[in-house]
């Protein structure tokens, strides 16, 4: 081997050690993406919820599982308000992102922003819709009747009739429109229809229910918590609380403390463990579940579909319909079971008190 040759080939293996990480490697997201780091994702999409919340950890996995089947790279976004998400969508479309999913915080204010955002990418909208955009589907329950199955649960709590107070974070969310008067047709005996709309917080009667008033609290547990104990205090013939977002029904059960399931029944929205330990422990009557981590899951495969030009994904009436379940003290322990186990979590331990 001649001198010369021997110089080139250390001076080749000195840049080669030199060189930075990552080089001539794909440089996505780190947020999740397929198995093999050298291999190029299917797709890189952005995953934006309409707050932070447990329930939202359960669609972030259910996101992240998606993303590793299909190959793709996803970014999971939690904003903390319509500002925050505003910049997301905004940010993602600025890394020439593949796709969105939303669930709008405020879909009558945000057709705007959401529609320049869908001449750009590929955008579908799950939990929570804007059926007056241009989004190309919407993921999950039919939040209307979701609401109906609620009142549902309110019937059984209290057959006689009562006085019910609506406990949610925002009314500006469709999800949250549609659920409230869900509750209320139901209580009210009314015929279904979806486009009804009951303004203004209430007082709204019936002939054996009455809706006191629906009081919101913009995603501030503090402020979340207070409703439920100033509703005990404004209205002392109050029989009934229930909780539209998943956080909602734990507050009140802190706010309530012992009157909980005794003098005020409570009902809830969404899966969590605290929820689900006062089904237990008969304090909580029951709640309404969403599916989230199939919100996420499907949301990354349909957005990975559409980026390969797979159209057939999306329905013809552009809804991906996840239905919505009454979870009881009937079957808590089998449906907290199922989902302890898609989280990889041991199945929960009866005796328990869940914090």
């Amino acid at each position: 081997m001649s001198k010369t040759f021997s110089a080139t080939l250390v001076a080749l293996c000195a840049l080669t050690l030199l060189a930075p990480p990552g080089c001539d490697r794909d440089q996505g997201s780190s947020s999740s993406g397929g198995s093999n780091t050298t291999t190029k994702p299917t797709a890189h999409v952005a995953y934006i919820t309409n707050g932070v919340a447990d329930f939202w950890t359960i669609a972030e996995i259910g996101a992240k599982a998606g993303a590793k089947d299909v190959g793709a790279t996803v970014d999971v976004l939690m904003p903390k308000n319509i500002e925050d998400q505003k910049r997301m969508i905004e940010d993602s479309l600025v890394r020439g992102i593949d796709g969105i999913a939303i669930s709008p915080i405020n879909p009558a204010n945000q057709v705007d922003v959401i529609n320049r955002a869908a001449t750009q990418t590929k955008l579908i909208t799950h939990d929570s819709d804007a059926p007056q955009t241009n989004r190309l589907c919407y993921i999950g329950m039919d939040n209307y009747d979701a609401g109906r199955l609620c009142g549902k649960l309110v019937k059984d709590a209290l057959p006689k009739g009562g006085n019910i107070v609506i406990l949610v974070g925002r009314t500006e969310q469709d999800n949250a429109q549609r659920r409230r008067q869900g509750v209320i047709d139901e209580l009210l005996d009314r015929p279904r229809d979806p486009n009804r709309s009951d303004k203004g917080t209430g007082p709204i009667k019936g002939e054996k229910y009455t809706i006191l008033e629906t009081m919101t609290d913009q995603f501030d547990r503090d402020v979340g918590k207070r409703n439920a104990q100033d509703a005990m205090g404004k209205y002392a013939d109050v029989n009934g609380m229930v909780g539209l977002f998943e956080y909602n029904p734990p507050l009140i059960l802190e706010a309530l403390g012992a009157k909980a399931g005794k003098q005020i029944q409570v009902i809830g929205f969404d899966e969590a463990d605290a929820t689900l330990q006062a089904i237990r422990d008969g304090r909580c009557h029951g709640t309404i579940v969403q599916d989230p981590y199939r919100y996420g899951y499907e949301s990354v495969k349909i957005l990975t579909a559409l980026k390969k030009g797979d159209t057939s994904v999306v329905p013809a009436n552009k809804f991906v319909d996840i239905p919505a379940r009454q979870i009881t003290k009937q079957n808590v322990e089998q449906f907290w079971g199922e989902k302890n186990k898609r989280l990889g979590k041991p199945a929960p331990n009866a005796t328990a008190d869940a914090r």
